[in-house]
């Protein structure tokens, strides 16, 4: 699993500590243009999957809005906006936030994680929950079991994951949110990306559009993914949980990223460096680290 040295975290020239894992970019034609570590080891991709469960639930009929559909696909920051587009899927379909079987949590903000009340429509994943609960309205299916992996939604999801993928689901957990979780390659994940960016299908197109066009709602204010496809017209990047990353431009130029340690401190320069390689100018700020060290 430890991969390569994808970043090295340095003090006066001295190499202080690296963060180890694995990378690949494909080309527009989806040939790999670079890579390290071994892309094909298989990982969960976390979060960063969400637009292909969303795809799946677009064609099981879900009907919203562009921004709340990229809601659908979000690790949001649980900031009152965020709640309250949870809310409204889930109003849509005749629910409310007890019919969410997600877990508990405050908002991201330091200020409010101290001082607000968990609920689950605080849950950086309640849009993706609430978006599966509107589909099994839509269809009939059950609700109280819509997390089950032989639920008819989350079969529908796997599908596509693996018609996305290119590949067979290899194995199933249960996310931090108490979704199933598919286990493939990093590769495969890239693959299903690029194929959502560039895709004939309306649905895909549906999908990836929303979140490029509503990227605070797919994250929140500050975070990578928001200031990113901000800052790049036409980018589309989610991140996962355990340092997951996949970003896709719209010609269908991809990468993936693991890294290995879980931490993601080095993503941002992972990702600009990746970018790079694409012509693509994303560097930031280095961090300021000052008075941080023991």
């Amino acid at each position: 699993m430890l991969g390569e040295v994808l970043a090295e975290v340095t003090r006066s020239e001295v190499v202080e500590s690296i963060h180890a894992g694995h990378i690949v970019l494909l080309n527009a034609d989806g040939s790999i243009l670079f890579q390290k570590g071994d892309p094909t080891l298989n990982i969960y991709s976390r979060s960063s999957l969400k637009s292909i469960q969303a795809s799946a639930m677009v064609r099981a009929g879900l009907d919203i809005e562009p921004r709340l559909l990229a809601l659908v696909c979000a690790s949001h920051a649980g900031t009152a906006m965020h709640q309250q587009g949870a809310q409204a899927i889930l109003a849509k379909a005749g629910l409310d936030e007890y019919s969410l079987q997600c877990i508990l949590d405050r908002p991201l903000d330091e200020e409010l994680r101290r001082t607000a009340e968990p609920t689950r429509l605080a849950m950086n994943c309640s849009g993706k929950h609430a978006g599966m609960l509107a589909t099994c309205v839509i269809n009939g299916w059950p609700i109280d079991s819509y997390l089950d992996p032989t639920h008819p939604l989350q079969l529908a999801i796997k599908a596509e994951v693996e018609q996305m993928s290119g590949e067979k689901v290899a194995g199933v957990s249960v996310d931090g949110c108490g979704a199933p979780l598919f286990l493939f390659s990093l590769l495969g994940l890239a693959r299903a990306i690029r194929n959502l960016t560039i895709s004939a299908d309306p649905v895909h197109q549906e999908v990836a559009q929303a979140c490029r066009d509503y990227p605070e709602m797919v994250s929140g204010p500050g975070r990578l993914a928001t200031r990113m496809m901000q800052k790049i017209p036409g980018l589309f990047m989610k991140d996962g949980a355990e340092a997951v990353n996949v970003t896709s431009l719209s010609d269908g130029r991809t990468l993936a990223i693991k890294i290995s340690d879980g931490a993601a401190r080095a993503m941002p320069a992972i990702t600009a460096a990746a970018l790079a390689k694409f012509g693509i100018d994303a560097h930031e700020v280095p961090v300021n680290v000052l008075g941080a060290g023991l």
